[in-house]
């Protein structure tokens, strides 16, 4: 079972900062409803995705939005009636268009933190997940005071951003990227020599430099959700009442079995400071 209980910092404070900054100058044409009944009407749900993060959410070769949260994106607007329309967005582009209109929701591999809490309303957890770094064999990293020798990729403004800069000595060369494919090229091309990454990347590393990569420090084990954007009562709602729905009929389950390929882990008693799972 994962109990997480993550704390902001100030690097966190400033991070956060800066996405809820960028959500005013973020330019573009207005998709938000208002309410359930609104995406009903329209007869789509559109849906903030990430499209290169395998496998949470990325494009198949057919030019399909998939992965894990693809496929509850595509579950959750059958339970609306409606047809899912997915918008592939960068790391630090998903607070930024939820909060301006552009996507209705998220499912994006969203990690709660209380500083993301201020700017969206998190549904009841759906998936738990493990931040490592990852690093060669050969560099022998296994204490945080390791990292100042080499120099780690991450994604610009992703919870392993956010806990690696927290972690690292004084003087290591952290390179930021604009989203996960980006990061880990930077580490098989041998612009850096550790990438921070979920408790996927290894298996994205591993077919093109088999051996030679591991994980090594494990910074948190923390929570996603899906998001809705602060205040809007009704489509939180909807979608903790979705999560309860598939938790109980297996539909979780099949996700899990088919895309982490572990079981479900028991989130019953989820929490995670300065976050809440319904409007208030």
């Amino acid at each position: 079972m994962f109990k997480a209980m993550i704390r902001s910092t100030r690097r966190q404070a400033m991070l956060a900062g800066l996405s809820v900054a960028a959500a005013a100058a973020f330019g573009a044409t207005v998709a938000h409803a208002d309410s359930v009944a609104d995406i009903k009407k329209k007869g789509t749900v559109v849906i903030g995705i990430q499209g290169d993060n395998s496998p949470w959410g990325f494009v198949n070769p057919t030019g399909t939005q998939d992965g894990f949260d693809a496929d509850l994106g595509r579950l959750f607007a059958a339970d609306l009636g409606v047809k899912a329309e997915f918008m592939p967005l960068a790391v630090a582009n998903r607070i930024p268009a939820l909060t301006t209109g552009r996507v209705d929701v998220l499912f994006a591999t969203m990690a709660m933190t209380a500083e993301r809490a201020k700017a969206v309303q998190y549904s009841k957890p759906y998936v738990a997940n493990i931040i490592y770094l990852i690093a060669a064999k050969a560099d022998a990293v296994k204490k945080n005071d390791d990292m100042k020798k080499i120099t780690i990729a991450v994604p610009q403004g992703s919870i392993q951003d956010l806990q690696i800069s927290k972690a690292a000595p004084e003087g290591t060369v952290i390179r930021r990227f604009a989203d996960d494919a980006a990061a880990i090229q930077a580490l098989v091309s041998g612009q850096v020599q550790a990438v921070g990454g979920n408790m996927f990347y290894l298996d994205r590393i591993e077919p093109q430099k088999p051996g030679l990569f591991e994980n090594t420090l494990e910074f948190t084990r923390l929570y996603n959700g899906a998001c809705a954007k602060l205040g809007d009562k009704e489509l939180n709602a909807a979608l903790n009442t979705f999560i309860d729905k598939i938790k109980a009929n297996g539909e979780l389950a099949k996700a899990y079995a088919k895309w982490m390929k572990v079981p479900v882990p028991d989130m019953s008693t989820a929490a995670v400071e300065g976050v809440t799972f319904t409007v208030n």
